[in-house]
């Protein structure tokens, strides 16, 4: 079942473990638990660890013997210094000169029976059997080791102190055994960033989670996906706004630092050499393979660029996003041939699809610490250059925390056959935002954005919402804010769901002053081919009900939905998948004129954001480029023209 293409690793399909679970299979990274081998070589490890215990004790035995002269000897030298010290002074009063005699006598018998002494204490063994001396040269060594740490100690404090100043100093291996990367992990909650890396060069770095859809259906089926690059993003953001310094941890360069060896080199990593995720999910999409063709192809540095993907299809059927049109053997300089290397590929059952936030959820888990995050729908073509282009916007906010992010245009009339060049001078701006009801309760729903020559040039435009069609930003925003993996059967909802997520940690959202890329809607000469593409919802009926809990968990944790107690929805892993401590959501809702309890909107919202936003609120981005600070913004959006449509 498992098909072992070095490119992908295969998600469990509707195999049965006897209980009527569904069971990962074996797949190709699936770690053998040892094997006789293994076995031999730790018998032989343990056969020779008892022989050199015996060794020790035999060694401890012989030396008994000498342990107790060395008493005696010390004891004897000590006993006759004594008394010829009290002779010495009983016979003070016979004469001066036999006096002077007698001291000298007991001085000298007494300094040679204590050289004695000391040259059979200095080699006492250690009770223990380990040869180590316990005498006089034991004590001898044991003061310069403590003296050796003490300075190493200062040493490595003021080390510390010096790179508190900045990220250029980061030290960091690339080679480091992964007890290290633990180590380090541990202490900061930020992984080592590595390139290139891929999650098949990962053994052990599986693990098995339930399927939420149906264990909202009572059902205990499992997964075996790929664990996070960070499994605590509250490590990382630790509940406040992240230093500036924190977030520069984060972070590859495709070239190491020549002097440290690390491919964390924050800022001072040159921008050509910055790498890229791409996340991407596809359901039963036969233009994904081309969407990645397109992104490697385009790229003015492909080598930089990582895509993954998470494929649900049905085997067979569907056409897989990393396999070709033709074959590489016919045409090896495709780029999916080319760079196949760059490109992971996570294959699941359609049928066990649940809506983009669960694929999302798991494409998250392929991050692997790239210094950029880009997320694209399955069906988009990219200008050439796309990497600079948006690399240049995003530096040209100056803020650390921006999220380039839109609804694309559609792909007819926008991409120069010849150059490959956009022949667009507008763009959409996101900020078009209304209530609506159905089945799942009443949320907030993205509606068809506005598109024009931007107002803002030299730079992308800040707005308040966040986009999944189209998303771009440090890599650090797919590290602090995963996809919510209990949120099944959610296609409206999830934009707010990140967006007022990645807003409580910090996040700006801006809208590209340029287009890189183009999306293929189902109309003109593409609505044939689109409409034909399957939806996750024909599997709707597998998981009946599983989005009205879905939604009570996404509106709750972002403090949409008061009116329901906390009690009727799930708050698993709620701390992991939930909010910030930068900002609340509350300031969110002031601003931009939402009424969570009333369930409206102050409309005519993109008045204010095509022409104010920007110029009122970027006044307030932090001199350390961490970000708007909200904490001095007063304002209150209010619908000026109320009773028109």
């Amino acid at each position: 079942m498992a098909e072992t293409r070095s490119r992908r690793r295969i998600a469990p399909s509707s195999s049965s473990n006897g209980n009527g679970h569904v069971v990962g299979n074996g797949g190709i990274y699936d770690i053998s638990s040892g094997g006789d081998s293994d076995s031999r070589s730790a018998a032989r490890q343990q056969r020779k660890a008892k022989r050199k215990l015996r060794v020790a004790k035999a060694r401890t035995r012989r030396s008994t013997g000498g342990r107790n002269n060395t008493i005696a000897m010390c004891l004897i030298s000590t006993v006759i210094f004594l008394l010829y010290f009290l002779v010495c002074l009983r016979r003070s009063t016979g004469g001066r000169n036999n006096t002077i005699a007698m001291c000298l006598i007991s001085t000298v018998i007494f300094l040679l029976y204590f050289l004695v002494c000391l040259v059979f204490f200095s080699n006492l063994p250690d009770n223990n059997g380990d040869g180590e001396a316990r005498g006089m040269r034991g004590l001898v060594k044991r003061t310069k080791e403590k003296i050796k740490k003490f300075r190493e100690h200062r040493h490595n404090g003021a080390k510390k102190t010096d790179d508190d100043d900045g990220v250029s100093n980061i030290n960091i291996n690339n080679n480091n055994n992964n007890s290290n990367a633990q180590s380090s992990t541990a202490s900061t909650g930020i992984p080592i960033g590595k390139w290139p890396v891929s999650i098949r060069n990962e053994e052990g770095m599986f693990e098995d989670i339930p399927h939420i859809g149906y264990a909202y259906m009572g059902k205990d089926v499992k997964m075996t996906v790929p664990r996070f690059w960070a499994d605590d993003p509250v490590a990382i953001h630790q509940n406040k706004l992240m230093s500036r310094e924190r977030a520069l941890s984060i972070g590859t360069c495709i070239t190491p630092d020549p002097k440290t060896g690390s491919n964390t080199r924050g800022d001072k990593c040159p921008l050509p050499e910055r790498t890229i995720f791409v996340a991407i999910a596809s359901y039963r999409d036969w233009q994904c393979r081309d969407t990645v063709t397109s992104i490697l192809q385009a790229a003015s540095h492909p080598e930089r660029v990582r895509v993954a993907v998470v494929d649900q299809i049905v085997d067979g059927i569907d056409g897989s996003c990393d396999v070709p049109h033709v074959p590489c053997s016919n045409d090896p300089n495709q780029p999916i041939c080319l760079y196949k290397n760059q490109i992971d590929v996570f294959q699941m059952d359609a049928q066990l699809a649940v809506g983009p936030v669960f694929a999302r959820h798991i494409g998250h888990r392929l991050y692997r610490g790239e210094y950029y995050a880009m997320q694209s729908d399955a069906h988009v073509t990219f200008t050439k250059g796309w990497d600079d282009d948006i690399i240049s916007q995003m530096e040209a906010t100056g803020d650390e925390m921006a999220v380039l992010s839109t609804y694309l245009t559609d792909i007819e009339n926008s991409i120069d056959p010849k150059t490959g060049l956009s022949l667009r001078h507008t763009r959409p701006i996101m900020c078009n935002t209304e209530y609506e009801g159905g089945p799942q309760g009443k949320h907030l729903r993205h509606l068809s954005q506005p598109e024009g020559i931007p107002d803002i040039h030299g730079m992308p435009q800040l707005q308040p919402y966040w986009a999944a069609g189209y998303s771009f930003s440090r890599g650090h925003f797919v590290a602090t804010t995963p996809y919510d993996m209990y949120q099944p059967m959610i296609f409206q909802g999830e934009e707010m769901s990140i967006g007022l997520r990645g807003f409580t940690i910090g996040y700006d959202y801006f809208a590209p002053e340029r287009s890189v890329c183009f999306h293929s809607y189902a109309k003109g000469g593409n609505e044939d081919k689109r409409n034909k593409v399957p939806h996750f919802w024909e599997h709707a009926k597998d998981f009946s009900g599983t989005g009205v809990k879905a939604m009570k968990r996404l509106l709750g944790i972002v403090n949409m939905n008061p009116e329901v107690p906390r009690s009727e929805w799930d708050h698993t892993d709620e701390e992991k998948y939930g909010l910030g401590g930068a900002r609340e959501t509350s300031k969110f809702y002031e601003v931009i004129g939402i009424d969570v309890v009333k369930k409206t909107t102050q409309r005519h919202l993109c008045q204010f954001v095509h022409n104010k936003m920007h110029k009122m609120f970027m006044k307030f981005l932090r001199p350390d480029g961490m970000g708007i600070d909200y904490d001095k913004i007063d304002f209150k959006w209010v619908d000026p023209r109320p009773k028109d449509p």
